[in-house]
Protein backbone atom coordinates (compact mmCIF):
# COMPACT_ATOMS: atom_id res chain seq x y z
CA UNK A 1 0.00 0.00 0.00
CA UNK A 2 1.33 3.32 -0.58
CA UNK A 3 0.39 7.51 -0.05
CA UNK A 4 -1.76 8.43 -2.63
CA UNK A 5 -0.12 10.94 -5.02
CA UNK A 6 -3.41 13.07 -4.45
CA UNK A 7 -2.29 13.52 -0.77
CA UNK A 8 1.00 15.53 -1.49
CA UNK A 9 -0.88 17.88 -4.50
CA UNK A 10 -3.18 19.00 -1.75
CA UNK A 11 -0.36 19.71 0.34
CA UNK A 12 1.78 21.51 -1.69
CA UNK A 13 -1.75 23.68 -2.64
CA UNK A 14 -2.25 23.88 0.49
CA UNK A 15 0.92 25.62 1.34
CA UNK A 16 0.66 27.28 -1.96
CA UNK A 17 2.63 30.72 -1.00
CA UNK A 18 5.40 28.52 0.33
CA UNK A 19 4.92 26.21 -2.84
CA UNK A 20 5.38 29.24 -4.97
CA UNK A 21 8.09 30.97 -3.54
CA UNK A 22 10.39 27.61 -3.74
CA UNK A 23 9.18 26.51 -7.06
CA UNK A 24 10.34 30.49 -8.34
CA UNK A 25 13.58 30.10 -6.87
CA UNK A 26 14.19 26.64 -8.88
CA UNK A 27 13.01 28.34 -11.95
CA UNK A 28 15.04 31.06 -11.77
CA UNK A 29 17.89 28.48 -11.54
CA UNK A 30 17.06 26.65 -14.19
CA UNK A 31 16.33 29.66 -16.48
CA UNK A 32 19.65 30.73 -15.87
CA UNK A 33 21.24 27.71 -16.91
CA UNK A 34 18.26 26.99 -19.94
CA UNK A 35 19.37 31.07 -21.62
CA UNK A 36 23.15 30.08 -21.25
CA UNK A 37 22.45 26.43 -23.30
CA UNK A 38 20.02 27.82 -25.78
CA UNK A 39 22.52 30.89 -26.28
CA UNK A 40 25.46 28.54 -27.03
CA UNK A 41 23.32 26.10 -29.25
CA UNK A 42 22.39 28.76 -31.33
CA UNK A 43 26.13 29.93 -31.81
CA UNK A 44 26.89 26.41 -33.06
CA UNK A 45 24.06 25.89 -34.83
CA UNK A 46 25.00 29.07 -36.49
CA UNK A 47 28.77 28.16 -37.60
CA UNK A 48 27.42 24.17 -38.29
CA UNK A 49 25.49 25.62 -41.21
CA UNK A 50 28.28 27.65 -42.20
CA UNK A 51 30.21 26.16 -45.35
CA UNK A 52 29.68 24.35 -48.07
CA UNK A 53 30.89 20.55 -48.05
CA UNK A 54 33.26 20.74 -51.25
CA UNK A 55 34.06 24.10 -50.45
CA UNK A 56 38.14 24.95 -49.30
CA UNK A 57 39.48 27.89 -47.24
CA UNK A 58 42.96 28.25 -47.83
CA UNK A 59 45.48 30.48 -45.37
CA UNK A 60 48.52 31.48 -45.08
CA UNK A 61 50.21 28.77 -43.37
CA UNK A 62 50.39 29.12 -39.34
CA UNK A 63 47.49 31.43 -39.43
CA UNK A 64 44.08 30.64 -37.27
CA UNK A 65 41.79 33.04 -38.89
CA UNK A 66 40.92 34.89 -41.99
CA UNK A 67 41.83 37.85 -39.96
CA UNK A 68 45.75 37.17 -39.24
CA UNK A 69 46.10 35.66 -42.97
CA UNK A 70 48.19 37.62 -45.47
CA UNK A 71 47.56 35.80 -48.97
CA UNK A 72 49.44 37.56 -52.15
CA UNK A 73 47.63 37.72 -55.34
CA UNK A 74 50.66 35.39 -56.75
CA UNK A 75 50.28 32.58 -54.36
CA UNK A 76 46.18 32.65 -55.96
CA UNK A 77 47.48 32.56 -59.53
CA UNK A 78 49.65 29.73 -59.18
CA UNK A 79 47.14 27.35 -57.00
CA UNK A 80 43.85 28.09 -58.75
CA UNK A 81 44.37 26.40 -61.82
CA UNK A 82 45.49 23.17 -59.65
CA UNK A 83 43.79 20.01 -60.47
CA UNK A 84 40.30 18.98 -58.88
CA UNK A 85 39.51 22.61 -58.70
CA UNK A 86 35.77 22.79 -60.07
CA UNK A 87 35.08 25.06 -63.13
CA UNK A 88 32.09 27.98 -63.41
CA UNK A 89 29.78 28.10 -66.12
CA UNK A 90 32.09 30.03 -67.82
CA UNK A 91 35.05 28.01 -67.80
CA UNK A 92 36.71 29.67 -64.81
CA UNK A 93 38.10 28.02 -61.94
CA UNK A 94 35.66 28.37 -58.97
CA UNK A 95 38.42 30.26 -56.46
CA UNK A 96 37.65 33.13 -55.01
CA UNK A 97 40.53 35.50 -53.68
CA UNK A 98 38.73 37.47 -50.45
CA UNK A 99 40.09 40.09 -48.46
CA UNK A 100 38.55 40.50 -44.73
CA UNK A 101 38.57 43.19 -42.61
CA UNK A 102 37.21 45.05 -39.33
CA UNK A 103 35.08 48.35 -38.57
CA UNK A 104 33.28 48.96 -35.74
CA UNK A 105 29.44 49.55 -36.56
CA UNK A 106 27.01 51.98 -34.63
CA UNK A 107 24.91 50.40 -32.04
CA UNK A 108 22.50 51.22 -29.99
CA UNK A 109 23.31 48.29 -27.49
CA UNK A 110 27.23 49.39 -27.38
CA UNK A 111 28.38 53.00 -27.27
CA UNK A 112 31.33 52.08 -28.45
CA UNK A 113 29.98 49.83 -31.67
CA UNK A 114 30.13 46.44 -32.41
CA UNK A 115 33.37 45.26 -34.75
CA UNK A 116 31.48 43.42 -37.53
CA UNK A 117 33.67 41.47 -41.11
CA UNK A 118 33.69 43.40 -44.13
CA UNK A 119 34.53 40.70 -46.56
CA UNK A 120 35.96 41.94 -50.00
CA UNK A 121 34.72 39.41 -52.97
CA UNK A 122 34.24 39.00 -56.65
CA UNK A 123 31.13 37.60 -57.99
CA UNK A 124 32.66 34.60 -58.36
CA UNK A 125 32.79 34.30 -54.82
CA UNK A 126 29.17 35.07 -54.25
CA UNK A 127 28.87 32.19 -56.42
CA UNK A 128 30.59 29.62 -54.08
CA UNK A 129 28.08 30.55 -51.04
CA UNK A 130 24.70 28.29 -52.31
CA UNK A 131 21.40 28.78 -51.11
CA UNK A 132 22.25 32.86 -50.83
CA UNK A 133 19.56 35.47 -51.83
CA UNK A 134 18.80 38.63 -52.00
CA UNK A 135 15.69 39.65 -49.74
CA UNK A 136 15.62 43.51 -49.96
CA UNK A 137 17.76 45.40 -53.05
CA UNK A 138 20.21 44.38 -54.54
CA UNK A 139 24.09 42.94 -55.43
CA UNK A 140 26.68 45.92 -55.06
CA UNK A 141 28.22 46.76 -58.67
CA UNK A 142 32.18 45.79 -58.94
CA UNK A 143 34.07 48.96 -58.76
CA UNK A 144 31.38 51.19 -56.47
CA UNK A 145 31.28 52.10 -53.07
CA UNK A 146 28.65 49.75 -52.32
CA UNK A 147 27.98 47.46 -49.75
CA UNK A 148 25.47 44.02 -48.98
CA UNK A 149 24.73 43.36 -45.88
CA UNK A 150 23.77 40.15 -43.59
CA UNK A 151 19.96 40.04 -42.53
CA UNK A 152 20.87 39.40 -38.85
CA UNK A 153 23.35 42.89 -39.23
CA UNK A 154 20.03 45.06 -41.11
CA UNK A 155 17.82 44.05 -38.25
CA UNK A 156 19.68 44.50 -35.59
CA UNK A 157 21.43 47.65 -36.42
CA UNK A 158 20.04 50.79 -37.84
CA UNK A 159 23.31 51.81 -39.71
CA UNK A 160 23.35 48.93 -41.93
CA UNK A 161 20.06 49.37 -42.87
CA UNK A 162 19.31 50.07 -46.86
CA UNK A 163 20.43 53.32 -48.12
CA UNK A 164 22.43 54.08 -44.71
CA UNK A 165 26.58 54.84 -45.37
CA UNK A 166 29.31 53.14 -43.69
CA UNK A 167 32.38 54.67 -43.68
CA UNK A 168 35.51 52.28 -45.14
CA UNK A 169 38.24 53.00 -46.44
CA UNK A 170 38.52 56.43 -48.27
CA UNK A 171 34.98 56.74 -47.83
CA UNK A 172 31.79 56.33 -47.07
CA UNK A 173 29.80 53.12 -49.02
CA UNK A 174 26.07 52.92 -49.17
CA UNK A 175 24.39 49.71 -48.40
CA UNK A 176 22.25 48.62 -51.57
CA UNK A 177 21.25 45.43 -50.35
CA UNK A 178 20.20 42.60 -47.79
CA UNK A 179 21.34 39.05 -48.00
CA UNK A 180 20.22 35.85 -46.46
CA UNK A 181 21.66 32.82 -46.16
CA UNK A 182 19.63 31.20 -43.78
CA UNK A 183 21.32 30.26 -40.55
CA UNK A 184 24.73 30.20 -41.80
CA UNK A 185 27.48 32.97 -40.32
CA UNK A 186 27.14 34.90 -43.84
CA UNK A 187 24.05 36.85 -41.92
CA UNK A 188 26.80 38.59 -39.60
CA UNK A 189 29.00 39.86 -42.66
CA UNK A 190 29.28 42.92 -44.65
CA UNK A 191 30.04 42.06 -48.47
CA UNK A 192 31.77 44.61 -51.22
CA UNK A 193 34.30 44.28 -53.91
CA UNK A 194 37.53 43.10 -53.34
CA UNK A 195 39.76 44.57 -55.86
CA UNK A 196 38.13 48.32 -54.68
CA UNK A 197 38.27 47.49 -50.96
CA UNK A 198 41.32 46.42 -51.38
CA UNK A 199 42.74 49.67 -53.20
CA UNK A 200 41.21 51.73 -50.62
CA UNK A 201 43.14 49.79 -48.03
CA UNK A 202 46.46 49.19 -49.21
CA UNK A 203 45.80 46.09 -50.01
CA UNK A 204 45.92 44.95 -53.43
CA UNK A 205 48.27 42.69 -53.40
CA UNK A 206 48.14 40.99 -50.18
CA UNK A 207 44.87 40.10 -49.68
CA UNK A 208 43.35 37.24 -46.72
CA UNK A 209 42.14 34.06 -48.10
CA UNK A 210 41.47 31.71 -51.11
CA UNK A 211 37.74 30.20 -51.48
CA UNK A 212 37.40 27.56 -53.73
CA UNK A 213 35.42 24.42 -54.78
CA UNK A 214 36.57 20.87 -55.40
CA UNK A 215 34.80 18.75 -57.73
CA UNK A 216 33.93 16.33 -55.57
CA UNK A 217 34.48 14.54 -51.80
CA UNK A 218 37.29 12.09 -52.95
CA UNK A 219 39.00 15.61 -54.52
CA UNK A 220 38.35 17.54 -51.34
CA UNK A 221 40.87 15.46 -49.49
CA UNK A 222 43.25 15.30 -52.59
CA UNK A 223 43.66 19.09 -52.85
CA UNK A 224 43.63 19.84 -49.31
CA UNK A 225 47.10 17.60 -49.02
CA UNK A 226 48.38 19.18 -52.28
CA UNK A 227 47.91 22.47 -50.59
CA UNK A 228 49.27 22.50 -47.46
CA UNK A 229 52.14 20.01 -48.31
CA UNK A 230 53.53 22.47 -51.15
CA UNK A 231 56.51 23.94 -49.68
CA UNK A 232 56.50 26.70 -52.23
CA UNK A 233 53.03 28.61 -51.34
CA UNK A 234 53.38 28.02 -47.50
CA UNK A 235 49.68 27.44 -47.02
CA UNK A 236 47.10 25.80 -44.80
CA UNK A 237 44.20 24.55 -46.75
CA UNK A 238 40.73 23.44 -44.76
CA UNK A 239 37.68 22.46 -45.08
CA UNK A 240 35.09 25.05 -44.99
CA UNK A 241 32.84 23.58 -42.72
CA UNK A 242 35.22 22.71 -40.20
CA UNK A 243 37.28 26.18 -40.37
CA UNK A 244 33.80 27.73 -39.10
CA UNK A 245 33.11 24.50 -36.38
CA UNK A 246 36.69 25.87 -35.23
CA UNK A 247 35.09 28.95 -34.50
CA UNK A 248 32.81 27.95 -31.85
CA UNK A 249 35.33 27.92 -29.40
CA UNK A 250 34.51 31.19 -28.60
CA UNK A 251 31.12 30.49 -26.44
CA UNK A 252 33.23 27.72 -24.57
CA UNK A 253 33.35 31.37 -21.95
CA UNK A 254 30.37 31.80 -21.99
CA UNK A 255 28.93 28.19 -21.55
CA UNK A 256 31.27 27.52 -18.31
CA UNK A 257 30.54 30.63 -17.24
CA UNK A 258 27.06 29.69 -17.39
CA UNK A 259 27.03 26.85 -15.81
CA UNK A 260 29.00 27.83 -12.96
CA UNK A 261 26.58 30.44 -12.19
CA UNK A 262 23.66 27.89 -12.20
CA UNK A 263 25.22 25.64 -10.06
CA UNK A 264 25.97 28.24 -7.62
CA UNK A 265 22.32 29.18 -7.92
CA UNK A 266 21.09 25.56 -7.87
CA UNK A 267 22.84 25.09 -4.33
CA UNK A 268 20.70 27.55 -2.96
CA UNK A 269 17.15 26.42 -4.77
CA UNK A 270 18.65 22.95 -3.30
CA UNK A 271 18.56 24.77 0.27
CA UNK A 272 15.25 26.37 -0.51
CA UNK A 273 14.01 23.54 -1.31
CA UNK A 274 15.47 21.59 1.65
CA UNK A 275 14.17 23.72 4.55
CA UNK A 276 10.54 24.07 2.87
CA UNK A 277 10.60 20.12 2.83
CA UNK A 278 11.50 20.71 6.78
CA UNK A 279 9.17 23.10 7.98
CA UNK A 280 6.76 20.78 6.13
CA UNK A 281 7.67 17.69 7.98
CA UNK A 282 7.95 19.59 11.21
CA UNK A 283 4.44 21.10 11.21
CA UNK A 284 2.89 17.93 9.87
CA UNK A 285 4.12 15.67 12.45
CA UNK A 286 0.61 14.11 13.70
CA UNK A 287 -0.12 13.68 10.02
CA UNK A 288 3.08 11.45 10.06
CA UNK A 289 2.04 10.21 13.11
CA UNK A 290 -1.61 9.35 11.89
CA UNK A 291 -0.07 7.60 8.52
CA UNK A 292 1.77 5.57 10.58
CA UNK A 293 -1.25 4.14 12.67
CA UNK A 294 -3.42 3.73 9.40
CA UNK A 295 -0.49 1.06 8.93
CA UNK A 296 1.97 3.16 6.32
CA UNK A 297 5.71 2.03 6.79
CA UNK A 298 8.45 4.51 6.95
CA UNK A 299 9.39 3.62 3.33
CA UNK A 300 6.01 4.45 2.32
CA UNK A 301 5.81 7.93 4.33
CA UNK A 302 9.91 8.28 2.98
CA UNK A 303 8.74 7.85 -0.53
CA UNK A 304 5.93 10.21 -0.27
CA UNK A 305 7.77 13.12 0.83
CA UNK A 306 10.73 12.51 -1.17
CA UNK A 307 7.89 12.43 -4.20
CA UNK A 308 6.69 15.60 -2.71
CA UNK A 309 10.12 17.19 -3.03
CA UNK A 310 10.56 15.90 -6.50
CA UNK A 311 7.26 17.53 -7.67
CA UNK A 312 7.87 20.83 -6.43
CA UNK A 313 11.06 20.90 -7.83
CA UNK A 314 9.67 20.20 -10.97
CA UNK A 315 6.76 22.76 -10.83
CA UNK A 316 10.34 25.21 -10.74
CA UNK A 317 11.79 23.48 -13.39
CA UNK A 318 8.46 24.15 -15.61
CA UNK A 319 8.38 27.93 -14.51
CA UNK A 320 11.92 28.07 -15.82
CA UNK A 321 11.21 26.43 -19.56
CA UNK A 322 7.88 28.71 -19.26
CA UNK A 323 10.67 31.94 -18.46
CA UNK A 324 13.07 31.23 -21.53
CA UNK A 325 10.95 29.96 -24.11
CA UNK A 326 10.30 34.13 -25.45
CA UNK A 327 14.02 33.71 -25.63
CA UNK A 328 13.83 31.26 -28.55
CA UNK A 329 15.12 33.06 -32.26
CA UNK A 330 15.61 36.31 -30.63
CA UNK A 331 18.28 37.60 -32.79
CA UNK A 332 21.67 38.67 -30.49
CA UNK A 333 25.23 38.08 -30.90
CA UNK A 334 28.32 37.30 -29.30
CA UNK A 335 32.43 37.77 -29.92
CA UNK A 336 35.43 36.00 -30.75
CA UNK A 337 38.11 35.75 -29.18
CA UNK A 338 39.58 34.21 -32.43
CA UNK A 339 38.30 36.97 -35.00
CA UNK A 340 37.64 40.09 -32.22
CA UNK A 341 34.43 40.12 -34.43
CA UNK A 342 30.67 39.60 -33.75
CA UNK A 343 28.71 36.73 -34.34
CA UNK A 344 25.10 37.08 -35.27
CA UNK A 345 22.67 34.12 -34.24
CA UNK A 346 19.39 33.40 -33.32
CA UNK A 347 19.18 31.61 -29.59
CA UNK A 348 18.00 28.25 -30.25
CA UNK A 349 15.51 27.22 -27.17
CA UNK A 350 15.02 23.40 -28.27
CA UNK A 351 13.25 20.27 -26.61
CA UNK A 352 16.55 18.67 -25.61
CA UNK A 353 17.44 21.74 -23.32
CA UNK A 354 14.12 22.06 -22.02
CA UNK A 355 14.58 18.32 -21.07
CA UNK A 356 17.86 19.19 -19.45
CA UNK A 357 15.81 21.88 -17.77
CA UNK A 358 13.82 19.71 -16.44
CA UNK A 359 16.34 16.94 -15.25
CA UNK A 360 18.51 19.55 -13.68
CA UNK A 361 15.51 20.67 -11.35
CA UNK A 362 14.48 17.55 -10.52
CA UNK A 363 18.46 16.44 -9.21
CA UNK A 364 17.70 19.74 -6.98
CA UNK A 365 14.79 18.26 -5.59
CA UNK A 366 16.36 14.78 -4.98
CA UNK A 367 19.41 17.18 -3.09
CA UNK A 368 16.82 19.23 -1.32
CA UNK A 369 14.14 16.30 -0.58
CA UNK A 370 16.17 13.33 0.66
CA UNK A 371 16.78 14.49 4.06
CA UNK A 372 13.47 16.26 5.20
CA UNK A 373 11.86 12.74 4.03
CA UNK A 374 14.41 10.62 5.41
CA UNK A 375 13.40 12.66 8.97
CA UNK A 376 9.60 12.32 8.53
CA UNK A 377 10.17 8.32 8.23
CA UNK A 378 12.01 8.07 10.72
CA UNK A 379 9.64 10.09 13.34
CA UNK A 380 8.50 7.89 16.35
CA UNK A 381 4.75 7.45 16.34
CA UNK A 382 3.80 8.09 19.71
CA UNK A 383 6.42 11.61 19.30
CA UNK A 384 4.56 12.69 16.34
CA UNK A 385 1.40 12.89 17.75
CA UNK A 386 2.44 14.60 20.31
CA UNK A 387 3.68 17.06 18.71
CA UNK A 388 1.92 20.77 19.11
Amino acid sequence: MTIPLSYNLRNLWERRTTTAMTALGVGLTVAVLLSVLALVQGLKQTLRASGHPLNIVVLRKGSATEMFSNFPRATFQDLKYRSGIARANSGEPMASLEVVLVITLESPENPDGVNINVRGLSQLGIQLREGLRIVQGRWFTPGRREVVVGRSLAERYPAARIGSKIELGRGDWEVVGVMDSGESAVNSELWVDANLVGAENNRQEILSSCLLRATDEVAVQALINNLSSDQNLEVDAIPEKEYFARQSTSSAPVQYAGILLAVIMSIGSAFAAMNTMYAAVARRSKEIGTLRILGFSQGEILLSFFTEALLLSLLGGVIGCILVLPLNNLNTGIGSFQTFNETSFRIKVTLPILLSGLGFSLCMGLIGGLFPARNAAKKEILVALKAT
